[in-house]
């Protein structure tokens, strides 16, 4: 049976996500999962410089991934994902460059598809009763030590993904889907059938939140992935089921 591979910007978080994901989602004996160990823009200079080379052979050849990849070739796998973050504040960061990233990986089936949060992976728990999370957003080209602020800003529940329930899940699912609908539509509602892609959130991003004062609107890309891949009518059950 074919495989689907997960491709993490870090070998830790991500992996925590994914790994209580797998309870109510994805069959666990579907997904690989394997760490980049670096940025977007670093992935990208390196496969869109060489045309020889493809996500999967980069991968492999990384060596956290060696065990894990060892057995695999690429024709093993029907789809790769990619979950990254934005990463403003690092030295290799160009929004120009982000477009053409989130237009080179937009096929699963071929060299993945990328699915970005902002500003970091930290922001799918970065939620409380006294945010207004339609609202929140945080700088985005200075080191604001993200991981820590959002350590002290969210509910007790949401600080370990390792024990999210589905409750939990839905919860989260349904606040990044209309803050993603929000950003690049302005309607705080669930997104409709056709979903938002990562170029458009990435580019309103970009119009109403960094040009204008240097910041990112707090958004995680795992909500988007799960509507993308289940569906309007699937994800819009699951939320509303008892």
């Amino acid at each position: 049976m074919s495989k689907i591979l997960f491709i993490f910007e870090g070998e830790k978080t991500e992996k925590q996500i994914t790994n209580n994901l797998k309870k109510f989602f994805i069959s666990e004996n579907s997904v690989i999962e394997c760490a980049y160990c670096s940025n977007i823009y670093k992935l990208y200079k390196e496969i869109s410089e060489d045309e020889d080379l493809d996500t999967f052979q980069l991968l492999k050849e990384i060596p956290q991934n060696k065990e894990i990849l060892e057995t695999y070739n690429r024709k093993d796998f029907a789809e790769i994902y990619m979950f990254f973050d934005y990463d403003g504040h690092d030295n290799l960061a160009d929004d120009k460059k982000v477009i053409e990233i989130i237009d080179f990986f937009n096929e699963e089936t071929e060299t993945g598809k990328i699915y970005i949060s902002y500003p970091m992976v930290e922001s799918l728990k970065h939620y409380s009763d006294l945010i207004d999370f339609k609202e929140l957003k945080v700088s985005a080209k200075h080191n604001i030590k993200y991981k820590n602020l959002v350590d002290n800003e969210a509910q007790n529940e949401l600080k370990h993904f390792s024990k999210y329930s589905m409750q939990i899940w839905k919860s989260l699912i349904d606040l990044h889907l209309r803050k993603a609908n929000y950003i690049t539509n302005n309607y705080y509602t669930i997104p409709l059938k056709d979903g938002i892609k990562q170029n458009a959130i990435f580019i309103n991003q970009l119009d109403k939140y960094l040009k204008v004062d240097s910041t990112v609107a707090v958004l995680s890309s795992f909500p988007a992935f799960l509507f993308e891949y289940y569906g309007y009518d699937y994800i819009c059950n699951f939320l509303t089921e008892e």
